[in-house]
Formats: structure tokens, sequence, C-alpha cells
């Protein structure tokens, strides 16, 4: 017999925790579950993922889906936003406690900080319910800036994690997308060892491991305008704070001058996709970069095979997702060393780590892996091995089955 699963996600933006959470909803539909999704308004250059529900459900409906497939109920939650936000969030509980009081869910399931905290609440004192929350990545910014912005990065990094801590003690079972996030959240007090299990963030493999017609490596660089010969920087990211594109800039400018057969490909838009642009043309580089903007999640592989080397200077992760996708296509990342990255990124056995911040390594590492293409070869081939292994949505997925009927247990008192 299925189960009533609601999923609660602030936001349905292109992203890595976002993708997820979609994976996990189409997965559990397939098996036979009743899913539910809720979220706040979309908005914003960052682009939505609701069209890719919204297919799934249109599958679903012509009988083009798996048999045992239902639809995603799909519920926007009005003042659900991802800063705090006291009267919204005021509202925004009570929007959710009537939604959870209405589905009457078996399993509510939270994703991120904010809908994490509010949706835990309103879950928690409904028997027999059992409340999962997964982690993708730290709530809490790092301390940098003017004393004054310090000042108020160390309030909300306080508040964010003192909310935690009261919703973790209304959570049967925590996920975490990497053992980094366990770490660090009982490092600041936030729920016990027994409630935390960690669960690779899962994805289609299979259109990284074998193109489509049309998405060969050397078809995809015709498109962008690409010579063969040409060496590309790509990154998969939005545009927007703490993701490093500046850094990328400041470590390669002077080696992109010198070798004008160096191309960045910057796939994603952003709030900040203005003034990068505009950095870029005032470093007069920009013959030598390709910007996508947004791209829709399936042709993501395609632009990942154009590339040489992923880099990925994010000053804040999970795991990211765009290291074993680069993987699974045959491309070396290299990697600031953040939270749960070296976990799959690993100097010398899958990529390059770079310790966060680090400009010179950063610039080193792109320069060695340009001289060194056997060396890239090797290091992508072992990391693809590893993330056929441990990061597919089916894996996720059969994983959740298992976190779900012990979370179960614990709420019915089994």
């Amino acid at each position: 017999m299925g189960l009533r699963i609601l999923h609660i996600s602030t936001r349905l933006i292109l992203g890595g925790s976002q993708e997820n959470t979609v994976l996990s909803c189409e997965g559990q539909s397939r098996l036979g579950h009743e899913v539910h999704l809720a979220f706040g308004p979309i908005y914003g250059p960052e682009g939505s993922l609701l069209a890719r529900v919204e297919a799934f459900n249109a599958r679903c409906a012509a009988g083009n889906e798996t048999p045992a497939a239902r639809p995603i109920g799909i519920h926007v939650v009005p003042s659900l936003v991802r800063e705090l936000h006291p009267g919204k969030d005021l509202r925004c509980r009570r929007e959710l406690d009537r939604l959870v009081a209405e589905l009457r869910p078996d399993v509510v399931h939270t994703h991120s900080s904010k809908a994490g905290i509010l949706g835990r609440a309103a879950a928690w004192n409904r028997p027999g319910t059992a409340v999962v929350h997964t982690i993708h990545g730290p709530p809490f910014m790092p301390i940098e800036g003017s004393p004054l912005r310090r000042a108020k990065i160390r309030l909300k990094n306080g508040i964010y994690a003192a909310a935690e801590r009261y919703a973790a003690r209304r959570c049967h079972t925590i996920v975490s997308v990497a053992d980094a996030m366990t770490t660090q959240f009982l490092a600041r007090g936030i729920g016990n060892p027994s409630q935390y299990v960690t669960v690779r963030s899962g994805m289609e493999a299979e259109p990284f491991l074998r193109p489509r017609p049309g998405e060969s490596r050397d078809e995809v660089r015709r498109e962008l305008g690409i010579a063969r010969g040409d060496f590309v920087i790509g990154t998969v990211a939005r545009l927007a704070e703490h993701k490093g594109h500046d850094d990328i800039l400041d470590a390669l400018g002077d080696d992109l001058r010198r070798h004008p057969e160096w191309k960045l490909l910057w796939v994603g838009d952003g709030w900040w996709g203005e003034r990068l642009r505009a950095r870029v043309c005032g470093m007069g580089l920009s013959g030598q970069l390709v910007t996508t903007g947004l791209v829709p999640n399936e042709r993501v592989p395609a632009m990942i095979r154009a590339m040489d080397v992923l880099v990925h200077p994010s000053y804040r992760e999970g795991l990211p997702r765009t290291v074993p996708q680069a993987l699974l296509a045959g491309v070396t990342p290299i990697a600031y060393d953040a939270d749960g990255t070296p976990e799959i990124c690993r100097t010398g056995e899958t990529g390059v780590l770079v310790p966060v911040g680090d400009r010179a390594a950063l610039r080193q590492a792109v320069v060695d892996m340009f001289e060194s293409p056997d060396e890239r070869l090797r290091l992508a081939a072992a990391g693809r091995a590893e993330c056929e292994r441990e990061f597919t949505a089916e894996r996720m997925v059969e994983h959740l089955e298992t976190v779900y009927a012990r979370a179960l247990s614990l709420a019915r008192g089994a």
C-alpha cells in the first residue's frame, strides 16, 4: 500500500536541492505513492522547475509514465519566502498548518532551512505522521566583510541555529546529503546523532553517461561557437553570491589574456549576472566568455560535455550536484574544499580540491589540468565509476524508502 507523502521546499527554482526534491517526488510516484509538493512563490532570474513537475503530471495523465505513477499534487504556499520575515513567517506557519490538516500525509519531508523550520513545526503535532528533513546545504553564512556586516551575519546565523535546534526536536529523521552536514549541525547542537542518516543526492545519470542525438561534445561545441582546439573552463551555477565566479576571474584573468584559446563557459543565470558580465567586458575578455543563460535541466549534460574542466569555486555547499554530474559526463572537476565537496572531489583520485578562497591554488589547478590532458581523463574515469554507484536517482529513492519506514515506526511507536 502506498504512502501519502508531502514534500515542502522553500523555492522551486533551478538548483541542486530543488532538483533532488523533484526527482524524489517523481521516483516515489512511480513506486505508487501519493505525492504532493508544496513551495513558495517563484520569481526572479534563477528559473523554475515547475514546468518539469507539470510535464511529469502530463505524462501520467496521458498514460506515458509507469503504471503505478500518479500526478504530483502542486501546492503554492503564498507566504513561504527565503529571507527572515516575521510577518510572512507567521502567516506561512498557518498556511502550512492548514495544508497538513487537509492532506493528512503519512510522511512530511521538508527541504531547505526556512521550509524545514516551518514545515516541521506544522507537521509535528499530527499523530502518526513521520517528519523527515533533508539538509541540502548549510544555512549558516561565512563570517566576512566589514565589522557591521560580520555582526549582522553572526546574528542571523545565531537565529538560524536556534531555529534549527527547535526544528530538530520536531523531527524523527534528519537526512544529510553529505557527512559534512551532519558534523556541522551536531557541532552547533542541532539534533542528536541517532537522528541523522546520509543519503547522497541522486540524479538522472543516463543523460550524462550517454549523449542524446545531436549532443556529442563536438556538436555542442559547434552550437556554442567553441572551436575543437579550445580549452573550455566551465561552471554550472547560479550567477550569485558565494558561487565563486569572481574568484575565477581573479585567478585566471592574466592567463585568459595569454591564451586566447581558453574559453569560459558559464551555464546559468542569477541576480549577479549583469555585474559579472560587465566585469568580464571591463577586463577585455568578452570574446572568451560564452554564457548560456538558463538552460533546461535536460540540456545540462550537453553543456558539461562541451567542457575540458568544470570549475566549482563555491564557498557554501552540501555536496554540489554539478561535481558528480561532471564526472558522469567524463569531465574533471576542480572545486573548493567546502563542506561536503571533498566527499566526491579528491585530489589525485577524482579531481582537484582547492582551499576555499585560494585563487593562486585555483589558477595552478587549472594550469595543471590544461597541461595534463591524460591526467584529466584518468581522474574523470575514476570518478565516473564511483558516481554511477552512488549518485543515481533510483538509489536515492530506494534509500528514502528505508528512511521513511524507520521514521514511521518512530512516529507510530512501533
